[in-house]
């Protein structure tokens, strides 16, 4: 068995564009990653090895606006191989990511017949393959699923792992089940359809991953950043392989989320809670983790775990990433009553994940309440002596 995301091969393409393709080695639920342009051409040979000789049909899960970018290169591969998609199309959002919506996926599964032999397709970003593998992993009690992600996020992050969820009112990702990919397809290319809020949105998860994994991955991306927004494949395809190295690695020395893989909630307690009481509908995942990340250094540095400077060059770091919306009518208590609904609360006690430097991490239970309330506000103080600077400028 090879090692945890072993890095298989990396030829290079006529357009110059690297092809990379990772293992992540789970013994019979291993499975390839494969970063390549064009790699959504592959959908159909890719499947029919997943699902089977015997499979005639593939669930497409997709959201509409992204099935009308890419669903027909998908379909008309899938046909090539034998295997007639079946769209299961969702409004797109992670208002979307709930179990009415996975109903309703069920429901035309089981009014079509269809088969544990088969399987889905996951097309589209964080929402469609958390939602797409929950389905996956609780139709007649597991599927299989390939995840096609279409987000700078989703490549890097979420559709590796097998991690899948619904949201609950109170609270994100409440709702789940670990259900591993039999396959990843990343096409970078598709990455140009996507607005640049979007993309953003996933350049802050490959911040996390650079502070609790990889000092040098944060200082490409503070040195490449530009060309990482003008998406530049020479450095864009390796920042996206060495967050899926990161993540494999991670997940294969901690499948469930026991220990280790906890550090890759760094940002979410804060970020989630974020999300939850904006209703998910203002922040985008990545830029509610972003704060999340700058309040987790603050918690950091008034424990005395990490140095001021460091601390000022991850706030550096997301900040020059882009901006996120606003917090000026958050309320703090709201904030803190999502963070204790979280699933990383463990014995009633809040789980941290704290940067002690860049490129190390620990994970921490023990923070008192005051500074956590402390630090919270701070994020969202600044905000509201904007706003008050903009309703009483000067003379």
């Amino acid at each position: 068995m090879a090692n945890a995301a072993e890095e298989i091969a990396e030829p290079i393409d006529e357009s110059g564009i690297p092809k990379r393709t990772l293992l992540v080695p789970l013994g019979e639920r291993s499975y390839d990653i494969t970063i390549a342009e064009g790699a959504l051409q592959r959908t159909g040979e890719v499947a029919r090895r997943a699902f089977g000789p015997r499979a005639r049909r593939v669930a497409l899960v997709s959201d509409r606006t992204v099935h009308r970018l890419h669903g027909n290169t998908v379909e008309r591969a899938l046909r090539q191989a034998g295997l007639e998609p079946l769209p299961c199309l969702i409004a797109p959002g992670e208002r979307a990511k709930t179990l009415r919506t996975a109903e309703r996926i069920w429901s035309t599964l089981i009014a079509e017949r269809f088969e544990r032999g088969e399987g889905i397709v996951a097309l589209g970003g964080g929402v469609v393959g958390d939602l797409a593998g929950f389905v996956a992993a609780t139709y007649q009690r597991g599927i299989p699923v390939v995840q096609l992600p279409t987000t700078l996020l989703a490549q890097i992050d979420s559709s590796v792992g097998g991690k899948t969820a619904v949201n609950h009112p109170l609270g994100k990702n409440l709702i789940g089940a670990f259900h591993q990919p039999s396959a990843v397809l990343i096409d970078p290319v598709v990455l140009t359809t996507l607005p640049r809020r979007e993309f953003q949105a996933g350049l802050y998860e490959a911040v996390k991953y650079g502070v609790i994994r990889d000092s040098a991955l944060a200082h490409s991306i503070e040195t490449g950043l530009d060309r990482l927004l003008a998406l530049d494949p020479a450095v864009l395809v390796p920042l996206i392989a060495r967050c899926c190295q990161i993540k494999a690695e991670v997940v294969t020395a901690d499948e469930r989320e026991g220990g280790l893989r906890r550090i890759l909630n760094y940002g979410h307690t804060v970020g989630h809670a974020l999300e939850a009481v904006t209703d998910y509908r203002r922040f985008r995942h990545g830029e509610a983790v972003g704060e999340g990340m700058k309040c987790a250094a603050a918690i950091a540095v008034a424990l005395d775990l990490l140095a001021s400077e460091q601390k000022d060059r991850i706030d550096a770091l997301i900040d020059a990433v882009g901006p996120r919306p606003r917090m000026d009518d958050l309320d703090v208590s709201g904030i803190l009553d999502a963070m204790t609904r979280d699933k990383k609360v463990v014995a009633g006690r809040l789980s941290f994940i704290l940067p002690t430097r860049i490129g190390e991490v620990v994970i921490r239970d023990d923070v008192p309440s005051r500074v956590v309330r402390q630090r919270v506000q701070s994020l969202i103080s600044p905000w509201r002596t904007r706003r008050t600077a903009r309703a009483h400028p000067r003379q």
